[in-house]
Formats: C-alpha cells, sequence, structure tokens
C-alpha cells in the first residue's frame, strides 16, 4: 500500500501543500480598503459632504505605525473620526495636506483636487455671495446655516476673497493640490503652525532632514562626477 510520502504519492502530494499556499496567500493578501474609502463607503447616499485631513501622526521607533484623523462635514454638521491607521505608502502620500479638503461630494460629484476647505462651495448661489469688504475687496459671504464653516471646518479656514478663488480655479484646472496665494495651507503653511504647532515643528524638522540628505546625495554624485572626468581627461584644464 502507497503511503503519502512514498513516490508515487509525493507529487500528488506538493500539489495539494502548494494549492493549500496559495489558498491561504490569496485570503491574506486581499486589499484592506483605506480607512478614507471606508467612510466613503458609509456616505455613498449623502450627496454632498467635505473630509478634510483634521490630524496625522507616527508611533514607534524601529517599526512605525502611521495615523490619521479625520473630520466630516456635512451641510451644517460636523464630526471628527478616532486615529485610524493608515500605510506608510498613504501616510506619506498626504503628509503636505493637513487641514485641507482630500474629498469633497458636492450634489453627487466628486473632486479630484486637495484644497482649503470650503473652495469647492464658494461660487454656487446655494451657499452664499460675492460682498465688498470697506477696501473694495471681493469676499465670500456664505448664507445662513453655513456662516459657522470655521467651526465645522474645525479652524482650517479664513475668509475667501476672489482672488483666493480665481487662483484656486487655476489649480483645479491643472489638478494640482491648492495651497493657498501664500501657501497658508497645508502642513507647512502658517494655518498648522498656528494651530498645531508641534506638528508643524515636527513636520518642518523632517522636510529640512530631507533637503540635507538630498543635497549631500547630489553633492557625492557630482563629486563622484568630478573624479570620474579628471580621471579620463588629466584635469579640468585639458
Amino acid at each position: 500500500m502507497d503511503t503519502l510520502f512514498s513516490p508515487r504519492c509525493l507529487p500528488r502530494y506538493f500539489v495539494l501543500i502548494l494549492s493549500l499556499v496559495l489558498f491561504f496567500y490569496g485570503c491574506s493578501s486581499k486589499v484592506e480598503p483605506l480607512p478614507i474609502e471606508k467612510i466613503k463607503q458609509t456616505l455613498k447616499n449623502v450627496p454632498t459632504y467635505t473630509i478634510i485631513l483634521e490630524d496625522m501622526k507616527d508611533e514607534g521607533n524601529f517599526f512605525k505605525s502611521y495615523f490619521h484623523k479625520y473630520r466630516v462635514v456635512q451641510e451644517a454638521d460636523a464630526r471628527t473620526s478616532d486615529w485610524l491607521e493608515v500605510s506608510k505608502e498613504v501616510y506619506l502620500l498626504n503628509e503636505n495636506f493637513l487641514g485641507m479638503s482630500l474629498v469633497v461630494k458636492k450634489e453627487g460629484v466628486f473632486s479630484s483636487v486637495v484644497s482649503p476647505p470650503g473652495y469647492e462651495y464658494v461660487g454656487d448661489a446655494q451657499y452664499g455671495q460675492w460682498r465688498r469688504d470697506s477696501h473694495g475687496n471681493s469676499f465670500w459671504e456664505w448664507y445662513g446655516k453655513y456662516a459657522l464653516v470655521t467651526s465645522l471646518f474645525g479652524g482650517w479656514y479664513r475668509p475667501i476673497y476672489m482672488n483666493d478663488y480665481n487662483s484656486y480655479r487655476q489649480y483645479r484646472s491643472r489638478n494640482t493640490p491648492y495651497y493657498g496665494r501664500n501657501k497658508e495651507f497645508g502642513s507647512s503653511g502658517s494655518i498648522v503652525k498656528k494651530k498645531k504647532p508641534n506638528f508643524y515643528s515636527r513636520h518642518m524638522a523632517r522636510q529640512g532632514s530631507k533637503r540635507s540628505s538630498f543635497s549631500n546625495k547630489v553633492s557625492k554624485r557630482v563629486g563622484r562626477t568630478r573624479t570620474s572626468y579628471r580621471g579620463r581627461s588629466g584635469g579640468y584644464g585639458k
């Protein structure tokens, strides 16, 4: 009688083991939806809302974990999520967007441009109107229940002037993130510096470290190129 490990049964044994390995690999390799996609799924029947990157952090020394916190604004209501773990890739992809709108759905249509909160609603007479201040500058005035946008957007807001909006529209046409005319929004902006000074300091330190690392790499490449050139030509004077 053949046993499981007899020569005649070995091929079938390996096929069985391979099938089991592939099955469990397939089950374990299913892609888990991103936290922000899960939030969008819960809002699939909501025609208008904004998802803002409210906060982010990383924890650990050798093996880091990364987290996002989102603020969801619906009409005149807002709520903030718990800390939600994200991958390093997602964290780095969004590391410059603190306080900005990552997802905007307006009357069933999504916007793909990362922007300061509120900009997608400007120019729509349903939400407000253009007014002039004492200096003659046009700014957007919100109607009724939308007048509390400062608190709804969690403080990630300042008055929107016509020049701001025109600049935003140019960036939107190029599908490029818009940080404000003076770059005051986003992780490196003055609003984050004021609202979350500790995060701002850490972020700017990381950016400085990245720039220093990049400069060192460039210097090393240039140094190797010069050495190689001198080796081939015998010097720059020839």
